[in-house]
């Protein structure tokens, strides 16, 4: 599902060139979830960033699926991580003035599925969240957000999921929540990479592998 190749990403610093990644490789198939740990710093962030194709490398190749998101125009590689990438974030995203309802819906907007509606209140239930389903992110709690932003990343059901240190601002019960929810997606068949420095959020997976200085220790 997903194939990362010796990739390079560099960022223009005040005392020159600082090499983010530095020929980093991973691979996540169908139904695994893989998680790679690291210090902060050490450029786990970039990854997920390069490989869900909203950050350019300098080097290397990533393929999504069999296919090089780079390889398609801006609006072709929207449309591609609309309908293949999910992003759950450590500082969530949620838009917020909408609703917690909306702001699972919104990702549809890029595809226009008429089933959007009722997938959304669905994932709200299974979520939890049918009775915040009304209320905007700022009357959440922390727990109710991240699994708001998670189920956001599932609204168009992609093939991949990336998520960026998803149980970092939860508590125990809030954390272990919302890896079921990872590992759930992992079993039907979708590919999870979680980054992350919180062992919580390595212990369910397939392979843990460590990254530092930009690049990924071979397992």
């Amino acid at each position: 599902m997903l194939e990362a190749k010796n990739i390079v990403k560099t960022f223009d610093g005040p005392e020159g060139a600082v090499r983010a990644l530095d020929g980093a490789s991973i691979s996540v198939a169908p139904g695994e979830l893989v998680a790679v740990r690291g210090p902060s710093g050490c450029g786990k962030t970039t990854l997920l960033l390069v490989v869900g194709g909203l950050l350019r490398p300098n080097g290397g190749e990533v393929r999504v699926d069999g296919e090089d998101p780079y390889g398609l125009p801006p609006d072709g590689r929207a449309l591609f991580r609309a309908e293949r990438i999910g992003f759950a974030f450590q500082q969530f995203h949620l838009i917020p003035y909408l609703t917690v309802l909306e702001n699972v819906s919104a990702p549809a907007l890029a595809r226009r599925s008429p089933d959007a509606p009722e997938r959304a209140r669905e994932l709200v239930r299974r979520f939890g969240l049918q009775e915040r389903a009304n209320h905007v992110p700022a009357e959440l709690s922390v727990g109710e957000r991240q699994r708001a932003a998670l189920a956001r990343a599932l609204m168009n059901q992609p093939r991949l999921l990336l998520a960026d240190e998803p149980t970092g601002n939860l508590d125990d019960a809030n954390a272990e929540g919302v890896l079921a929810h990872l590992v759930e997606f992992a079993k039907a068949g979708g590919a999870v990479l979680l980054v992350s420095h919180d062992a919580r959020g390595t212990k369910h997976a397939h392979r843990v592998l460590e990254m530092d200085r930009g690049r990924i220790a071979t397992a």
